[in-house]
């Protein structure tokens, strides 16, 4: 599923766009954990996908897809925010599995 914001990004070569998934809200023994003091979400859903990457003069096919959700490394890629909404723009080698 597209999303408006994703649809006027087109990441170049084995770049993805992820949105990253929205974590609950945690309670620890009756505190509040304020947003600045969570961790950042490791898991988002793809928006948006590039053609892939050059190898040998062949383009290689990028192996997630629109719609796949993610789970990526905690300092990887670069945060924009589009309309609003946060994104990640990271290379398709620091996403490190398909959920299912």
């Amino acid at each position: 599923m597209t999303t408006q914001s994703a649809a006027k990004v087109a990441p170049l070569a084995d770049r993805v766009v992820i949105k990253p998934l929205e974590e609950a809200e945690q309670m620890r023994g009756g505190l509040y954990i304020p947003d600045t003091a969570k961790e950042k979400p490791q898991q988002g859903e793809v928006v948006a996908v590039g053609p892939g990457r050059f190898e040998k003069d062949q383009r290689v096919p990028m192996d997630v897809k629109v719609g796949d959700k993610v789970l990526y490394g905690k300092y990887s890629g670069t945060e924009v925010t589009l309309d609003g909404n946060q994104y990640l723009i990271l290379r398709e080698s620091d996403v490190l599995a398909v959920l299912s």
